[in-house]
């Protein structure tokens, strides 16, 4: 049976809030009762709940973390580097998702207001960022993963959207590659908007501006990239090569130009972005920008924690390097 603090009241023969004046060092205990408390804490072997510290110090013990809607294949991966980082630093975690936008959104402020959790790390804070900045100004610590918010007096993980969109059209231009399709994300995503626009910007500086008609909406499904390959050839559009906004996307793609007896890579290069898990399964296994994602969650799950510790965290974004996996959908195997 685990001993609590009810325990050590009764054979000390005082109450549960002298127990915790004892403990936590706080009000006045005379010095004989106090040795008592101690005497029967440690003959009894208790532990005091790291809780029930935290709560004692005026403090949670919790950090809340507000994410986008969870069926996004790269969200496992942020989450499991903020579960180890806040695992090291002893901090709980309360998940919100803006899944069904503004009700999502009420509840979690709700819990705000509650003084729920000690701190918030944001990922892809969307339409939220008004919000939170009220949070922040409230004394909120917080962190973002995002590649935009700079200046809004938060700490900032970046992702590498822009820097990754580029890798990717200097992959495909070192390979002869002209004439690209371009698979997007949703609209009003700042995501998608970076990741297109580095990537059309880098073929434009190379002298080979990206027509209107050779870019597609998306909606980081499987469906968007067969459609987008589907419409260009109804449409007699001319290309060699297609980069998606993420690799779902890149997947459908492969699908549809395999069923259109398009073959990968010799007829079509095919560029994928975030390499979240299923990159490397596909047929054939794809080329796309990986983005270290874990790792991302941990460096914001780090830098939270040592604000909530009092330290100092960095006043610019803190951008994590995204690679290149080249593979067999851009190289053909040797």
């Amino acid at each position: 049976m685990r001993v609590t603090i009810a325990h050590v009241a009764l054979r000390a023969g005082v109450s549960k809030a002298t127990v915790s004046r004892v403990l936590n060092g706080k009000g006045e205990t005379d010095a004989a009762t106090a040795a008592r408390v101690r005497r029967v804490v440690k003959e009894l072997g208790y532990v005091p709940s790291a809780r029930a510290v935290s709560l004692a110090k005026g403090r949670t013990g919790v950090v809340g973390v507000l994410a986008p809607n969870l069926t996004r294949p790269w969200i496992a991966q942020v989450m499991q580097g903020v579960v180890d980082a806040m695992a090291s630093s002893g901090h709980g975690l309360m998940l919100f998702t803006r899944n069904v936008g503004d009700d999502s959104f009420q509840r979690f402020a709700g819990h705000v207001n509650a003084n729920a959790f000690d701190g918030l790390l944001v990922i892809e804070p969307e339409e939220t960022v008004p919000a939170v900045a009220k949070m922040v100004s409230a004394a909120l610590p917080v962190v973002l993963i995002s590649d935009r918010e700079a200046g809004m007096g938060m700490p900032v993980v970046a992702t590498g959207n822009r820097p990754g969109g580029r890798q990717a059209a200097e992959h495909l231009l070192a390979l002869g590659r002209r004439r690209p399709l371009v698979v997007g994300g949703p609209d009003g995503y700042d995501c998608a908007a970076e990741r297109v626009g580095s990537f059309t910007a880098a073929f434009a500086e190379a002298g080979f501006p990206v027509p209107a008609h050779a870019f597609f909406p998306g909606d980081y499904s499987g469906e968007s990239g067969r459609v987008a390959v589907s419409s260009a050839v109804a449409d007699g559009t001319e290309f060699d090569a297609v980069f998606a906004h993420n690799d779902l996307s890149a997947s459908g793609v492969l699908q549809m130009l395999g069923h259109l007896g398009r073959p990968v890579p010799v007829d079509v290069a095919v560029v994928g972005f975030d390499d979240a898990g299923h990159a490397a399964l596909t047929a054939p296994p794809l080329t796309a920008v990986h983005r270290p994602l874990r790792e991302i969650g941990a460096e914001a799950a780090r830098m939270l924690a040592v604000a909530l510790a009092g330290g100092a965290v960095p006043d610019e974004p803190v951008e994590i390097a995204n690679d290149l996996v080249v593979r067999n959908s851009t190289i053909v195997p040797g």
